[in-house]
């Protein structure tokens, strides 16, 4: 029993060093929008072994993991103390999903958990499960977390153990270690998810994107990227949400659409990663896009490139769920240097770069979805007939 052990820990220990201290490394020429890098940066292999074995000799002799890891994604992100933190969601094999924060000095490699998991406290009414946290550094000088919280559906029949009431959870931190829990975010809408806080105030108040459903599967009418305005973020009510990024017949968007991370604040407006889905005969197919904010009035959109920029490629497609990119987590540095990070497959998470200049010229230089397959077809002549005069 003694050499069983011995030999597994040994083992599991190298095989953790030498992932966590794998060098990432950008992957092919990419499209100009962004460089993808060759490996994740975090997986369920990432979490620390403490986290996932009991190392007592005696209770567990074979050394089998007791609390394993299904999937680490949907990472929120923010740049805190000189280093990029990860608050990544991790969705232990009982399927119950929390938070846990990881960091890293150059943000493509290297990501570091710390020793234990975010404890994130409860409201009067627990949650049973929370996911996909949002990150903001808001100008009121706290960093609020905005999440899903997931409950059971208290009036479906009592076979009925899927249905799901789905709201946004909110907490505030000054450090990433302590966290306050707020109640949670109130509208009229039945449900929500994707809900992110506009980091500035919008006429002295807090401003919000949502994404206003009828049930937890189905958007239901009013789908589409709301937004609202709410006095404060201890008791958030929203009284309205108006609509201003719907979703549209045959595009990227056409069965939903959501908010990604807090949009960037640029001299062009605000730059803004949202996430598209379709209905394919092999299921839902999420992809990112991206669009522009006018600055002083950021409920109303001035540049809508058409299709997405980034979609599940090779290893990417396959998952728990497949064919599906997520992102709730981006940092825009100073120097202009972007660092997106996304999950795919509801899997493991990746990062990318850009910089603020390629976004802008993405956003606002590439032509709006001409909704006809014979309007698309014009377009791309127009392309070509353009860079024929070019090469001659």
């Amino acid at each position: 029993m003694a050499n069983i052990f011995e030999k597994r820990l040994k083992g599991l220990t190298n095989e953790y060093q030498e992932l966590k201290e794998r060098q990432n490394k950008i992957n092919g020429v990419g499209n100009g929008i962004v460089d993808r890098y060759l490996n994740p940066v975090i997986t369920g292999q990432h979490v620390p072994l403490s986290w996932r074995y009991d190392f007592n000799r005696e209770t567990n002799p074979f050394l089998q993991e007791r609390l394993g890891i299904n999937c680490a994604l949907n990472p929120g992100a923010i740049e805190f103390n000189g280093k990029i933190h990860l608050v990544v969601r991790l969705e232990g094999i009982d399927r119950k999903s929390f938070f846990a924060i990881a960091e890293s000095d150059n943000g493509v490699d290297n990501f570091t958990f710390w020793d234990k998991p975010l404890v994130m406290p409860e409201t009067e009414d627990p949650d049973t499960n929370v996911y996909d946290m949002r990150l903001v550094q808001h100008e009121d000088g706290w960093i609020y977390g905005l999440f899903c919280t997931e409950r059971k559906d208290p009036n479906v029949s009592a076979g009925d153990t899927s249905s799901a009431i789905a709201q946004c959870g909110i907490a505030r931190t000054h450090d990433l270690l302590n966290w306050e829990r707020l109640p949670d975010l109130k509208t009229s809408s039945a449900q929500q998810r994707n809900v992110v806080l506009h980091p500035e105030f919008v006429d002295g108040k807090y401003a919000l994107y949502t994404r206003p459903s009828d049930g937890f599967m189905d958007v239901g009418l009013a789908g589409g990227i709301g937004w609202g305005l709410c006095e404060s973020m201890i008791n958030a009510v929203l009284e309205q949400e108006i609509i201003i990024e719907p979703k549209q017949y045959h595009t990227i968007k056409e069965s939903k659409n959501g908010m990604g991370p807090a949009p960037i604040k640029t001299e062009k407006g605000w730059l803004t990663i949202a996430h598209g889905v379709r209905n394919t005969a092999a299921g839902l197919r999420y992809v990112l896009y991206a669009f522009l904010a006018d600055l002083d009035k950021p409920w109303l959109i001035t540049n809508r490139p058409g299709g997405y920029f980034m979609a599940p490629e090779g290893e990417e497609r396959i998952g728990d769920v497949s064919n599906v990119l997520f992102c709730n987590g981006i940092v825009a540095k100073d120097n202009g240097d972007v660092f997106i990070y996304y999950a795919s497959s509801d899997t493991r998470c990746h990062v990318a770069t850009t910089t603020i200049e390629q976004l802008l010229d993405y956003v606002m230089n590439t032509p709006e979805d001409a909704a006809r397959s014979f309007a698309c077809v014009q377009q791309r002549i127009a392309l070509i007939e353009q860079n024929k005069q070019i090469e001659a």
